[in-house]
């Protein structure tokens, strides 16, 4: 396969959205070449083939190319792109990728501005009449103003606890936030804000939501970016596992050797009636496919529902029972 992308982000080849912008944010912040000044040619290096790793697995089309084909498979894409007339591809006919690329991601991540707010000029350039991605060289006045060489706060990570049935289908949080802000006068006030998040069906336990600069506005630091993490309350009957949910029924042993039908409960509020034709032995788990979690990325798919058992066995058994019990199994095939 050549390069593997998901090595070079550091994340698993499930990795969500999310975390593929969670990763390249971390990696990018190390090894921009602004913030590698000593070290320039190596951290170039590493920053070009983090952005390359990011553009491809970002998008659901070339991801899903360099899955199945590997390297040669994007350039075969992006070869047969060139040749049909499509637009500006990221990956050349050959394959490569170039500083241009690795600048455009970065800017287009970190919302049109360098985190760094450093003076030195950036280490891949734009021509002059492309908007500069970056907001350099700038800081709050004692008037409320802008001027040289500021900082970027630290993020500000905040908690949002969502039960598994607002991961499933989707829901609208609002939060209310507080913060500084310093007006043209240089005069500090206090306001408040109602964020609002669309929490999508499908999102996992880590997957961030970032507001940029709503931290406090102090002189000299641009503001903090306002991260918020998703966390998943344990529910009672199911447990997530990826994309499946996972559950527990209590049968009894009849149910177990003999055809029964079953009703399971779904995050949606309906029930599901699932017949159980086979045997059911300890460990035994019946999967039921699309019924799980919807796939964030993959509009109307979702994973497995998977039912494990619990067999409830008799407390006691008559002796003509288990004189009949022990004619029947005796009769049984075994594997």
């Amino acid at each position: 396969m050549g390069t593997d992308y998901y090595k070079v982000l550091k994340v698993s080849r499930d990795a969500s959205e999310d975390d593929l912008k969670k990763a390249y944010r971390k990696l990018a912040m190390k090894w921009h070449p602004d913030k590698n000044l000593g070290n320039k040619k190596e951290a170039e290096a590493k920053f070009k083939k983090i952005s390359e790793a990011y553009e491809v697995l970002s998008d659901p089309n070339k991801r899903s190319t360099y899955d199945r084909y590997g390297e040669e498979g994007l350039k075969d894409m992006s070869t047969n792109a060139s040749q049909e007339g499509y637009g500006k591809q990221s990956c050349s006919g050959s394959g490569k990728f170039s500083p241009k690329n690795a600048e455009d991601v970065f800017s287009e991540v970190f919302r049109g501005f360098n985190p760094f707010g450093s003076s030195s000029e950036p280490s891949f350039t734009r021509s002059k009449s492309a908007r500069s991605p970056f907001r350099r060289d700038t800081s709050y006045t004692s008037n409320g103003g802008l001027s040289g060489n500021p900082r970027k706060a630290e993020p500000i990570e905040r908690q949002l606890t969502c039960s598994l049935e607002d991961l499933y289908n989707g829901t609208v949080r609002k939060m209310k936030i507080s913060r500084n802000i310093v007006g043209t006068s240089g005069k500090a006030s206090t306001v408040e804000e109602v964020l609002t998040i669309n929490v999508k069906p499908g999102w996992k336990k880590g997957t961030t939501i970032m507001f940029p600069d709503k931290g406090n506005e102090e002189p000299g630091i641009i503001p903090a970016d306002l991260i918020f993490i998703i966390d998943e309350k344990p529910h009672k009957v199911f447990k997530r596992d990826g994309n499946d949910l996972v559950m527990v029924q209590k049968i009894t042993l009849a149910e177990a050797l003999c055809d029964s039908t079953i009703s399971v409960p779904l995050l949606s509020g309906k029930s599901l009636t699932v017949p159980l034709t086979e045997i059911v032995y300890p460990g035994y788990e019946k999967v039921i496919p699309n019924e799980g979690m919807p796939i964030a990325k993959e509009h109307g798919k979702k994973g497995n529902l998977r039912i494990k058992f619990n067999i409830k066995f008799p407390t006691w058994l008559s002796t003509d029972q288990k004189s009949n019990l022990k004619r029947v199994l005796n009769d049984c095939a075994f594997a």
